[in-house]
């Protein structure tokens, strides 16, 4: 027995091997795989992008496509807004009308465009009449109304025709948001 614990003597016993670890495997395996995979998207994009026409060439495209249209004689319809036909407004600052939640306001800047028989001094004397037309019509309206695209076309189109029943000489044909937030 004392030989056994000598120091310079070999020990029989097996040495311990290395354990390797097969989660640790599988875990570097799926992370290669990982990293091939967006290296794989990232070269598509990137070649997808090479591609992709320039956006002078595409106007230079369109303004090619757009000189025979006129040498055929073709019009495109523009409206031409004279500034005299504008009116603007000043801002409102209006409560909407309560629904479930909290008190709800709208801020909105807005500017009409009238009828090219409209008068001018009519319109001044007439825009506190418009702008209480306006402001009560808001006061009828809630946040959820206001938020779809299809109640501000509504909220335009009951603002022409309200405006549009007191005015004399000409009318309001459009009525152009130059702001609207709802808080």
């Amino acid at each position: 027995m004392a030989e056994e614990n000598k120091p310079g003597s070999v020990d029989s016993s097996p040495a311990p091997a290395q354990s390797k670890n097969p989660l640790l495997m599988l875990l570097m395996i799926i992370n290669i795989v990982a990293m091939g995979t967006v290296a794989y998207f990232q070269f598509k994009f990137m070649d997808m992008e090479a591609k992709r026409p320039d956006l002078t060439q595409l106007l230079k495209e369109k303004d090619n496509q757009a000189a025979p249209s006129e040498a055929t004689g073709e019009q495109k319809t523009t409206e031409v807004v004279k500034k005299e036909n504008l009116l603007p407004l000043d801002s409102f600052t209006v409560n909407l009308a309560q629904g479930d939640g909290p008190r709800r306001y709208v801020r909105l800047d807005a500017v009409l465009k009238m009828s090219d028989d409209a008068k001018s001094p009519e319109f001044e004397a007439r825009k506190p009449q418009i702008r209480d037309t306006i402001i009560s019509i808001l006061n009828t309206k809630r946040a959820e109304d206001l938020l779809k695209k299809e109640g501000k076309s509504f909220l335009k189109e009951e603002i022409k025709a309200s405006i549009n029943s007191f005015l004399v000489d000409g009318r309001v044909e459009d009525i152009y948001y130059i702001s609207f937030q709802i808080n």
